[in-house]
């Protein structure tokens, strides 16, 4: 229990620390930060001076504060001190160019931070250098060694270093002194001097003019070489002479002898360079003697007479073709006719740098094998002179030339000719002709360039065979002639036409579609579509001018505009459409009929049952009604009644089934009338002439005949039953007995 209390004591305790810690921090703050420069911002080198950083801060606490200072020129730290004062100063004693720059200062107290105000010091003034050399005498060549120093000054400098009034050197260095070395290569004694200047401080310029140094240089005129050569004057080719290249005090000196660029013999004493000279040896030959950077020369220029003249190889003709002959000759002419004559030169012709004939001509017929590089060399008295190379590739006749169409040839369109010809050197001209008469010509110059020909087009497949073309380049074939082209000519197909065996089909049966054009170049593809849409599987490839499409077992849904469309390589074409109509099945027919036969009979049945149930007034009523009218009789028979029913079927193409013919009851009145049937004709008659339109709707018409006490009925639909036969005749026979009673 106890140790329970001291735990919480101690973490009660941490808990009060943390709160006052948290306190101290938040309990002050910094109000501002200054930055003072004394005793000035502009002064000149070498002046004391103090960079005073203040800071003011507000605060309620009792313990000091932990100020973290820093100095900053040009926003870099070039100071930093931890201290419990609040003023801060940096001596900058004695100051120097590369102190001058922009100045803050900051102040972090734990985790506030705040800056001061900037200020500009400028610095004016640099230290005059000191130039030092290691020897201020020296020989001709060697090398000064010298120190440029401005021991005051900081930062990085760049030194210069003048031989007069001239820079002769710079040295960029991260300290204030610099040692460097000096060539030179006059003979007279220099003076030197050095300046400098602060590499991140430019605008302060230059430093003063260092002291200045006189150097002495002592010249080495023991090393002048001298050069000779033997014999004198006049040097022809083919004589030796002797080149002496010497100095007087050879010790640590070295000799060269040179011709142009050429280095003839190299020796650290005198020497003597023999050579059999030729018309290239003619030149200025120079001793030179070398001692470190030291350089002495002496020339000579020698003069070498030609035995005989470079030889020079001609071919005759200029140019030659296989099969041609042709003759390569070498000539030269006698320089020096004291020493030889011409028959003394001998000559080699060469082929590939080979000897291949020992003479000054060489004749011979062109071919591949004769292609090559010639040369010949002229020989006399031990010079061999060659002269330039030849290069010989003989031309080569133009071949047959070959023509063929670039691109598809279609009737009617523009298309491209090539003609070519697989051998002949270059140029070659290519003529195209059309039935033997020039149509342009074409130059080919480059191996790249090839003789391509426009045509605008043909108007049939058999023009084609009308182009020829001819090639030439000057050779002994003269011209040569392709065969005529040949190309395979594409014919576009005409606007197809789209053929069917009815205009109208009957729903289930097959509908054959036939496609044709009166032209094309095969394959021809012929497409159908019904209403817009393709057909499914409706494109066939055929080699013939007509295509064929079957419908199987047709739908009422497809009847409509159907078109075909022909393409080949050349175009695609589509037809008119054509209106096909689907007319109902024979067995929807037959069923939709007898269904219809059997409405008329249900209705017959069902008015017969209702007129012998209905009161005599009211049955004549419906007999007049129904417009069956008894003629009168002849005398002696008895009435003849005919009923005649048509049942007409209207579904046509496009029609509406069940649309049946109408049933009429007709009475026709002959012959005399009765006294007996006054009453009863009035009365039948009489209806008819209050509706005279009823004649104009009937198609059929009841004609009464009289026969021996019987009464026909007759029904023109064909198929009735028996039943509505019986029906009828009941009735008839229900009026008469009606008519009887009356």
């Amino acid at each position: 229990m106890s140790l329970c209390l001291l735990w919480l004591g101690l973490l009660h305790i941490s808990l009060s620390a943390l709160w006052q810690a948290a306190d101290t921090q938040s309990a002050f703050t910094i109000d501002q930060v200054t930055l003072t420069v004394f005793p000035g911002n502009n002064v000149t080198s070498g002046t004391n001076l103090t960079l005073r950083c203040e800071a003011k801060v507000s605060h309620s606490l009792s313990q000091s504060l932990t100020f973290s200072f820093s100095f900053l020129q040009d926003d870099q730290v070039v100071y930093s001190k931890n201290t419990s004062s609040s003023v801060v100063q940096r001596s900058l004693s004695p100051a120097r160019v590369s102190n001058s720059g922009r100045y803050q200062c900051t102040v972090r107290i734990n985790n506030k931070f705040r800056t001061s105000n900037s200020q500009t010091l400028r610095v004016t003034g640099l230290q005059v250098p000191t130039l030092k050399v290691k020897s201020d005498i020296i020989s001709e060549g060697d090398i000064i060694t010298a120190t440029c120093s401005a021991p005051e000054e900081t930062g990085s400098l760049i030194f210069f270093f003048y031989e007069g009034n001239q820079e002769v050197k710079r040295v960029t260095i991260s300290s204030n002194s610099v040692t460097t070395t000096l060539t030179t290569q006059k003979l007279q004694d220099i003076y030197l001097l050095c300046d400098y200047m602060v590499i991140m401080h430019p605008n302060a310029g230059f430093s003063n003019k260092s002291n200045m140094v006189k150097v002495f240089i002592q010249d080495l005129n023991v090393i002048v070489p001298q050069i000779s050569i033997s014999p004198e004057g006049n040097v022809v080719e083919g004589d030796r002479v002797l080149i002496r290249c010497q100095v007087q005090y050879p010790s640590d000196v070295e000799l060269f002898l040179t011709k142009e660029n050429d280095l003839l013999r190299q020796s650290h004493a005198s020497f003597t360079y023999s050579i059999t000279v030729r018309a290239e040896n003619s030149g200025d030959y120079v001793c030179k003697a070398e001692k470190g950077s030291v350089q002495k020369t002496a020339s000579y220029r020698l003069n070498v007479t030609e035995l005989f003249s470079k030889p020079i190889l001609r071919m005759s003709p200029g140019e030659v073709f296989e099969g041609e002959r042709f003759t390569l000759k070498c000539s030269s002419a006698v320089s020096s006719p004291e020493k030889i004559k011409k028959a003394d030169i001998k000559y080699v012709l060469l082929k590939e740098d080979r000897r291949i004939h020992s003479d000054d001509n060489y004749s011979v017929t062109a071919s591949l094998a004769t292609n090559g590089k010639y040369a010949c060399m002229a020989e006399a008295k031990g010079i061999s002179k060659t002269s330039e190379r030849l290069v010989l590739k003989a031309k080569v006749p133009v071949s047959t030339p070959v023509i063929r169409a670039v691109d598809k040839v279609i009737v009617g369109r523009p298309f491209n000719i090539l003609c070519e010809a697989e051998n002949g050197t270059l140029p070659i001209t290519y003529s195209l002709l059309k039935a033997r008469m020039l149509v342009t010509e074409r130059r080919v110059v480059e191996e790249t360039d090839k003789a391509f020909f426009s045509i605008n087009y043909i108007s049939s497949p058999e023009e084609i065979y009308t182009y020829t073309c001819q090639a030439h380049n000057q050779g002994p074939s003269i011209i040569m002639t392709s065969p005529p082209l040949r190309a395979e000519v594409i014919v576009p197909v005409s606007k197809p036409v789209l053929e069917s065996q009815d205009d109208t089909v009957t729903e289930g049966s097959d509908l054959t579609l036939i496609c044709s054009v009166q032209k094309g170049t095969h394959p021809i593809i012929f497409t159908w579509y019904h209403n817009s849409v393709q057909l499914p599987f409706s494109t066939k490839e055929d080699r013939s001018l007509k295509g064929r499409y079957i419908v199987k077992a047709i739908k009422r849904d497809q009847r409509g505009d159907y078109y075909c469309e022909a393409s080949n390589y050349a175009t695609a074409i589509r037809s008119s459409p054509a209106r096909i109509g689907v007319s109902l099945a024979v067995w929807k027919k037959i069923l939709i009929g007898g269904f219809c036969i059997l409405l008329l009979v249900a209705i017959v049945v069902v008015l017969t049952v209702f007129l012998k149930k209905m009161p005599n007034p009211r049955r004549k009523k419906q007999a007049t009604e129904l417009s069956v009218k008894p003629s009168r009789p002849k005398s002696g028979d008895p009435m003849r009644v005919s009923l005649t029913l048509d049942i007409e079927d209207n579904t046509n193409l496009n029609g509406t089934p069940c649309v049946m013919g109408r049933n009429v009851w007709s009475e026709n009145v002959s012959g005399s009338d009765s006294d007996d049937h006054t009453d009863v004709d009035s009365e039948l008659v009489h209806p008819q002439e209050e509706d005279p339109s009823r004649e104009v709707l009937m198609k059929k018409s009841i004609e009464p005949e009289y026969s021996d006490q019987h009464t026909e009925v007759q029904m023109s639909t064909p198929g009735v039953s028996e039943q509505a036969e019986g029906a009828a005749l009941e009735y008839a026979q229900l009026n008469n007995s009606e008519q009887e009673t009356a």
